[in-house]
């Protein structure tokens, strides 16, 4: 009498699962280092409408005036202006043709004074059909 062989039907799971743990290990280890680092916008992204709220706003237009809300103001007395406001969220809108170091030294400025929460305003982006 010949003894037949019957198919092994069940799946190992133990690579599948060291996989696994081995891609846990990575993202645990890379997520804290994404939140790092200063958050900047380009002058058109994609991403959803703020709601309106009171909010201080920082213009810097191409000719390098800087204005607060809609006054014109200079960098030592946008420091003195911002120190006297209870808000510490501020949003910074730059024309896209300006400077980078004036954005930047505006930036660091803000940071000085205690600026706790800085975002850039950004121009939605044309969706391409």
């Amino acid at each position: 009498m010949v003894k037949r062989r019957q198919a092994l039907s069940e799946i190992n799971v133990t690579p599948f699962v060291d996989v696994m743990l081995v891609l846990l290990i990575i993202f645990m280890v890379t997520a804290p280092l994404l939140q790092q680092g200063i958050d900047v916008t380009l002058p058109q992204a994609r991403g959803k409408e703020m709601p309106p709220a009171e909010r201080v706003i920082i213009t810097v237009k191409k000719d390098g005036n800087i204005y607060l809300d809609k006054t014109t103001v200079t960098l030592e007395t946008l420091k003195s202006a911002l120190r006297k406001t209870s808000d510490k969220e501020v949003f910074l809108k730059a024309d896209k043709d300006v400077p980078y170091g004036i954005v930047v030294t505006i930036m660091g400025e803000l940071r000085e004074i205690g600026i706790e929460k800085l975002g850039m305003v950004t121009e939605p982006k044309a969706r391409i059909q």
